[in-house]
C-alpha cells in the first residue's frame, strides 16, 4: 500500500471522500427521480443503467477499502458491518426495473452506507 493511501486511511480522508460521494448520490438519485425525470430529453444521459452501475463499482470499491481498513485499524466490525449492508441494499436495488422503487432502495441503501463511514470516520478520533 502506498504511503499516500495510507495516509490518507489513517486520517481518515476516504471516509470523508465516501461520505461525499454518498451525498452526491443522494442529490443525484433525487434530481433523477423528481426534477430530471419529467424532462425526458435531458433525463436520458442521467438515467442511464452505465450510470448507476459505474457508482455502484466506485462505492462498493471505496466502501470495500474504507471500511475495511476501519476496522483493521480499530478493531471495530460495526461500521464495516453496517456498511456492508447499505452496499448489499444498494446493489440489490441494482436488480430491480429502472424506475421509482429502485431509486427508493439505493436511497436507503445510501444512507445506511453513509452511517457506516461516519461510525468508521468517528472510530478513528
Amino acid at each position: 500500500m502506498s504511503p499516500t493511501l495510507r495516509h490518507a486511511l489513517l486520517n481518515g480522508r476516504v471516509d470523508r471522500i465516501a461520505m461525499a460521494l454518498s451525498g452526491l448520490c443522494v442529490a443525484h438519485c433525487f434530481a433523477t427521480a423528481v426534477f430530471l425525470g419529467l424532462l425526458a430529453s435531458a433525463g436520458g444521459i442521467f438515467e442511464s443503467p452505465l450510470f448507476h452501475e459505474v457508482g455502484l463499482v466506485l462505492a462498493i470499491a471505496l466502501g470495500a477499502i474504507a471500511l475495511g481498513h476501519g476496522a483493521i485499524v480499530h478493531g471495530f466490525m460495526m461500521p464495516a458491518a453496517i456498511g456492508s449492508l447499505g452496499l448489499g441494499v444498494m446493489a440489490g436495488a441494482m436488480t430491480m426495473d429502472h424506475g421509482w422503487q429502485e431509486s427508493v432502495y439505493t436511497l436507503i441503501g445510501v444512507g445506511i452506507l453513509a452511517l457506516g463511514h461516519d461510525l468508521n470516520h468517528r472510530a478513528g478520533r
